[in-house]
């Protein structure tokens, strides 16, 4: 019984033709997916930032989806730019002394889905963090970037693929 069940499992497996991915992404027909080099044109440079934020969406879409990363030209394309990266005070405490600031971030983002013109988009996507006013920035930057790049390439992730 145990073997019936198992060879109707593979088999079921091996018939699906859809293209839903284990996290819940559907690609559809796609095969391929490009993410062009993400520029920076925000204010204030972090040297690193867009490098990093392209690294990480490219990351984030090969793990989570069955889609091979080719140079260009994928059947799924994902470009843009950094257009805000600023820190600002945030938290007013006593003695007109500040609290907290916050480090923001924002990428414009341009998803082509070149198999489904309908599922294109361009949109903005934000997230910030906020730190101890005391706190330098450069001792807190790192760490802050990290979970912000993370953060808006899952949300990147879930509009292009899950639609949510």
């Amino acid at each position: 019984m145990r073997n019936l069940l198992v060879a109707l499992v593979v088999l079921l497996a091996a018939s699906c033709k859809g293209g839903y991915s284990f996290t819940g992404g559907d690609v559809g027909s796609a095969k391929t997916l490009s993410v062009a080099a993400f520029g920076n044109t925000s204010d204030l440079v972090n040297p690193m930032l867009a490098q990093r934020f392209t690294t990480e969406l490219q990351s984030v879409m090969v793990r989570q989806t069955p889609l091979s990363l080719v140079g260009r030209d994928g059947d799924l394309q994902f470009g843009g730019a950094i257009v805000e990266y600023s820190v600002r005070s945030e938290a007013p405490a006593a003695n007109d002394q500040v609290a907290q600031s916050r480090l923001s971030m924002s990428v414009e983002v341009e998803f082509v889905n070149t198999l489904d013109a309908t599922k294109s988009f361009t949109q903005r996507f934000s997230a910030f963090r906020n730190f101890p006013a005391s706190t330098d920035l450069r001792s807190v930057e790192d760490a802050l970037v990290e979970e912000m790049v993370s953060e808006l390439s899952d949300k990147i992730f879930n509009r292009a693929l899950v639609q949510w």
